[in-house]
Formats: C-alpha cells, sequence, structure tokens
C-alpha cells in the first residue's frame, strides 16, 4: 500500500507542477502580469511546494510503515498532517477559492486514510492473547484505508485538472 501510495502523491505534485506551469505560461512577456494573474501564479507556487512538503513527509510515513514502528507512524503522520494545515492557511485570491477547497478537501480525505491506516496498524501491534486483534475485520478495514486514500488522491488530481482548467479560460 505505501508504495501506490507515495507514487500517486508524487503524481498529483507533478500535476501541481504542471498546472503552475501552463498558469506561469499565461502571462504575455510583453505587458506584464496582472495583479489577478501574478495572485495566481504565487497561490499556485505555494500549491506546489505545500504538496512536495507533504511528500517529503509522507516519504518519512512510509519509512515508520517499513520499520513496522507505530510511534514513529504517528508521528510523521502528524508531520503529514502539518503540512496539509499549511496549505489549508495558505492565501487564496478569490479566483482559486474552490480551487484550494478541492486540494484541502483532497487532503483533508488523505489525512483521514492515514489516521484510519495508523490505528488499524496500532490496534495490530497492540493486540495480546487477552485482547487479540480480530482479523476478520482486517481486509474490509484495509480496503476502505485504500478507497479513503484513492478518493484523495482523485480529488488532488481533479483539482490540478481544474488548476489546467483555469489557465484555458
Amino acid at each position: 500500500m505505501k508504495h501506490t501510495m507515495r507514487t500517486r502523491l508524487l503524481a498529483v505534485v507533478c500535476g501541481a507542477a504542471l498546472a503552475l506551469g501552463a498558469l506561469a505560461g499565461c502571462m504575455s512577456p510583453n505587458t506584464g502580469a496582472t495583479d489577478q494573474q501574478q495572485a495566481n501564479r504565487t497561490y499556485m507556487t505555494q500549491v506546489n511546494l505545500a504538496m512536495e512538503d507533504l511528500n517529503e513527509r509522507l516519504a518519512s510515513f512510509d519509512d515508520a510503515v517499513a520499520r513496522g514502528d507505530a510511534v514513529t507512524m504517528r508521528t510523521q503522520a502528524d508531520n503529514a498532517f502539518s503540512a496539509i494545515d499549511d496549505l489549508a492557511a495558505i492565501d487564496t485570491p478569490d479566483a482559486m477559492k474552490d480551487l484550494q477547497q478541492n486540494y484541502v478537501d483532497g487532503c483533508n480525505t488523505l489525512k483521514g486514510a492515514l489516521n484510519d491506516y495508523v490505528d488499524l496498524y496500532t490496534e495490530i501491534s497492540s493486540a495480546t492473547e487477552e485482547h487479540p486483534f480480530d482479523y476478520s475485520t482486517y481486509d474490509e478495514r484495509i480496503k476502505a484505508v485504500q478507497d479513503a486514500y484513492n478518493q484523495g488522491i482523485d480529488q488532488l488530481k481533479a483539482a490540478d485538472e481544474e488548476a489546467l482548467k483555469l489557465n484555458e479560460d
């Protein structure tokens, strides 16, 4: 699951960078950028940086998953949440408010998936003979986590596509 998650997020980050480049390309070199174009470019630059930061923080989460370290998983998930919160706090031009909300919604869906994954892993690792983990629910729960993660990635991709459409207008 971790490799798929990282690969998809990297694709979204690349999409955000592409959208940034497309928005930057809408400037005419002879006339300079209007205030709105400059605000939009600044916004997309900040989104791109926030997504890159999230990707780096998720790499640390992946490392903790690979080690099977539930405590570090929680810490790294919280670090990723900080990047998501930074994205939500970006000063957004009025023309980009809906786009911003789509990025935030996608990231919040990812946040929920990460929380659910850490909770599931913690339950498994803290199980004892007296309080065993109910493996009959594992497949269903891990599928729900993966589905939520995929939904978040799809939301981020849709936001990237929306950014590209804004450039075409």
